[in-house]
């Protein structure tokens, strides 16, 4: 009788943890810590950062997306280009998407506003043709240019 108790109570302190997306977290360490490494900070020049990257508020409609259908052109993040592509995650629910964002938008000191589920899903119908998509503004002659 103790024992099950004790596991009980286990599993409600397990139910009852005070971290917000929880789930988010630990798809991100699943599918995205191996490249943005589990504090955010990336891999100078080639993997960019999650941790206090501007890319997240100036480009939020694009979170999603780039969740979903990852990307292989270039990305500047907090004034640096980063080149390496991103491979997406097909597989992951509208509500797993919402989720890893809303780690990505709050955790390691971001304080960004979390998304809510209708604008994960607006996000994602907009970007159905995301393979036509360029992340960043190009010139004529298809050099990036910085903002």
């Amino acid at each position: 009788m103790v024992a099950l108790l004790l596991a009980l109570g286990g599993v409600l302190l397990y139910g009852c943890d005070q971290r917000t997306y929880i789930q988010g977290e630990r798809i991100y360490e699943y599918k995205c810590a191996n490249c943005h490494m589990s504090s955010g900070e990336g891999l100078l020049g080639n993997i960019p950062p999650l941790a206090g990257a501007d890319w997240l508020q100036r480009r939020r409609g694009d979170i999603a997306c780039i969740i979903r259908y990852g990307y292989r052109d270039s990305i500047i993040v907090n004034g640096i280009r980063y080149g390496a592509p991103m491979a997406g995650h097909p597989e992951l629910s509208n509500t797993e998407i919402t989720n890893v964002a809303n780690y990505i938008l709050t955790a390691w000191y971001n304080s960004y506003e979390p998304m809510s589920p209708q604008e994960v899903t607006a996000s994602l119908v907009a970007c159905e043709d995301w393979e036509k998509v360029t992340l960043e503004p190009q010139d004529s002659l298809g050099m990036l240019i910085a903002h």
